[in-house]
């Protein structure tokens, strides 16, 4: 039993507010997403990760050397692999080869999406109206990555193949679709010049993907926006990684002092030796769409966070800070870093991806500050590094 409701709060909207109190770090939910995908240039790069649930298909030895681009490297403690336990059921699917980590999760691709998105030979096929439109997609949008159209792809492969589609459509119009909030005359960065012609391409590649009738009431010059809204304002990122599960569960042993000094040492080159080659690009990425999760505000002082602690796309939601009965459940869709800068950086990140204003406390107690982003913020400009993308406040 969940103890929270979805409510209306005057001048804010739709918001999840507690029912019962809550300890720093108790799970409030789990939730699998509606749908999810991996980043369309995470795929291309080889991350090797479930196609149906994002879980690693990588060992963590296999994961490493990749990272690194180094054949010889060696991981201690294999017995410890995340992945051993898996690598048996890891199986795919006959026509096209995608990669599942389970025959469960090839089932549930097929019951869901997969009967109809699979493109048998095809895949490997340039021309195809699919694989055009991923291409158009990524030409937009390198890394790093925080959306990807094969989301757009799968939810269109899910109306096709359901046989109840208004309950879908229901489900999926329960997403905050806004691009523009003419109230306070805020726009979706997507609307702007610098990304008119890119838009138009994406539009007529969409439309040659689904030309079919079947997916008319999709095509048009505002459904299709529409489609791009609910994936700009409510897709939660998504990252699993064989490395950093190994290193949790190495780092949990029980070692002499000596044995612990020496694990830290090797995890430390470990993360350097990758990081040289791979930088700031160590896990299978992706987004989904959550239907619970997708109904929680921004705050710039969140009370809970998104976690995924299984590596695979089932978000944790948990307390970040004690919760009262009737407090409003609040999340950063800003990074860590983000959240940091000033008051005008995070309101600039905040209107043109989320069309809203931010009247948090902590915006609110910097209200007087000065319009003008700081030294750390000369790049404010091309700043697209938000994490948690969802539901606008």
């Amino acid at each position: 039993m969940n103890h929270f409701e979805i409510r209306e709060i005057p001048g804010k909207g739709r918001a999840m507010v507690a029912t019962k109190s809550y300890a720093t770090d108790e799970i409030i939910f789990e939730e699998e997403p509606f749908v999810s995908s991996q980043f369309s240039w995470n795929a291309a790069y080889g991350y090797a990760a479930c196609d149906h649930c994002m879980r690693p298909l990588e060992t963590v030895l296999e994961n490493v050397r990749r990272l690194a681009s180094d054949a010889k490297l060696e991981v201690p403690l294999l017995q410890h692999d995340p992945t051993a336990s898996w690598a048996a059921q890891f199986t795919q699917c006959q026509r096209c080869k995608v990669r599942y980590c389970s025959e469960d999760c090839l089932m549930e691709a097929q019951k869901r999406y997969h009967r109809v998105a699979c493109m048998g030979a095809f895949r490997a096929d340039d021309t195809h109206p699919i694989n055009v439109l991923n291409e158009t997609w990524k030409k937009m949008h390198y890394p790093p990555e925080t959306g990807t159209i094969m989301l757009i792809v799968r939810l269109m492969a899910m109306y096709q193949q359901s046989s109840k589609k208004s309950e879908f459509l229901e489900q999926l119009q329960s997403f905050q679709a806004l691009i523009v909030n003419r109230e306070q005359k805020i726009y979706h960065k997507m609307l702007g010049e610098n990304f008119e012609q890119q838009m138009d391409q994406l539009y007529g590649a969409f439309c040659k993907a689904f030309a079919a009738e079947e997916f008319a009431m999709f095509t048009t010059p505002d459904a299709f926006k529409t489609l791009m809204g609910i994936m700009g304002t409510n897709s939660q990122g998504i990252a699993t990684s064989v490395l950093a599960q190994w290193v949790t569960k190495v780092s949990d042993l029980s070692l002499p002092d000596a044995d612990k000094t020496a694990l830290d040492t090797v995890i430390d080159d470990l993360y350097s030796k990758v990081g040289e080659f791979a930088g700031e690009f160590l896990n299978n990425e992706g987004s989904g769409l959550y239907l619970l999760q997708s109904k929680i505000n921004h705050s710039c002082v969140p009370n809970a966070c998104s976690t995924f602690p299984y590596s695979n796309d089932i978000v944790v939601l948990k307390a970040l800070a004690p919760i009262q009965e009737g407090d409003e459940i609040c999340i950063s869709y800003l990074d860590e870093c983000m959240l940091e800068r000033s008051r005008h950086s995070r309101h600039k990140v905040l209107r043109e991806n989320y069309i809203f204003v931010c009247q948090c406390l902590k915006c609110l107690a910097q209200a007087s500050d000065p319009d003008v982003t700081s030294d750390d913020d000369e790049d404010d400009d091309e700043m697209d590094d938000y994490e948690d993308d969802d539901d606008m406040n």
